[in-house]
């Protein structure tokens, strides 16, 4: 079975992914607009390594932060390459379908989201949404990102309280997890600033640092997800790494 996993994993290699673009309740804000976002599709490996929380730097910067409200669903678009397929029918565009595993979506809190420093320990990062593994299906967060065209989404929360916040969405690919660094982080951030009328801001348990908010050995970051040569984890429970999603 090693082999076979090992023949899949050799071809599609290179396949990796940005995430790119914005939308607000549905609609398109364009390409790399309010986004920070790494100039390479390819991932961060250690866990503590400072360019988790926003991707590969030095890459685009966006100055512009976007006004949202509380309750307004955002989506982030994900692309092979910045711009989208890497050639005509790319079949690893928005990424190959071998790169299973859960997209979580935070958010942290910032006085100015165009000039804070993504890097910054200070900053307490948490989770809005999180899609994992169906045991029903056998189907992933990347699989349903794929199914709809590349675009992966999260709600923000009614009762969080107004201002700035940076929006970070991670695709983690497991296919090759069960080598210690063989999971794949990929990341970007957006700059928004949410109206709001909540009082909301998570804090203790429910915030983490980034990097911080893993270990390189966390079950759900070292982790052998194909079983009988099917990368379902066997249907089993997959608990995402990280916070749970806040509910309040």
């Amino acid at each position: 079975m090693k082999s076979t996993i090992i023949i899949g994993l050799t071809a599609s290699a290179q396949a990796h992914t940005i995430f790119q673009k914005l939308s607000i309740n549905g609609i398109d804000q364009g390409q790399l607009t309010a986004l920070r976002a790494p100039s390479s599709d390819y991932p961060v490996y250690d866990v503590t390594d400072p360019h988790l929380a926003c991707g590969l730097q030095p890459g685009s910067h966006s100055p512009t932060v976007l006004p949202i409200r509380a309750g307004d669903t955002i989506g982030a678009g994900w692309g092979h390459v910045l711009g989208g397929a890497q050639i005509p029918n790319d079949p690893d565009n928005p990424i190959s379908p071998s790169h299973k595993g859960p997209i979580s979506t935070y958010m942290a809190r910032v006085e100015d989201a165009a000039t804070a420093d993504s890097n910054d320990p200070g900053l307490r990062w948490f989770k809005i949404a999180e899609d994992g593994l169906d045991t029903a299906t056998g189907t992933w967060g990347v699989d349903r990102m794929i199914a709809q065209g590349g675009w992966a989404y999260a709600r923000v929360p009614e009762c969080l309280e107004a201002g700035e916040y940076l929006v970070r969405q991670e695709l983690l690919a497991l296919h090759s997890a069960y080598d210690r660094m063989g999971a794949q982080f990929y990341q970007s951030c957006a700059q928004v600033n949410v109206t709001s009328s909540g009082s909301y801001l998570p804090s203790g348990e429910e915030t983490v640092s980034i990097p911080g908010a893993y270990g390189q050995e966390d079950p759900g970051v070292l982790i052998q997800i194909w079983v009988n040569g099917v990368p379902d984890n066997g249907r089993k429970t997959y608990v995402v790494p990280g916070p749970r999603p806040i509910s309040c």
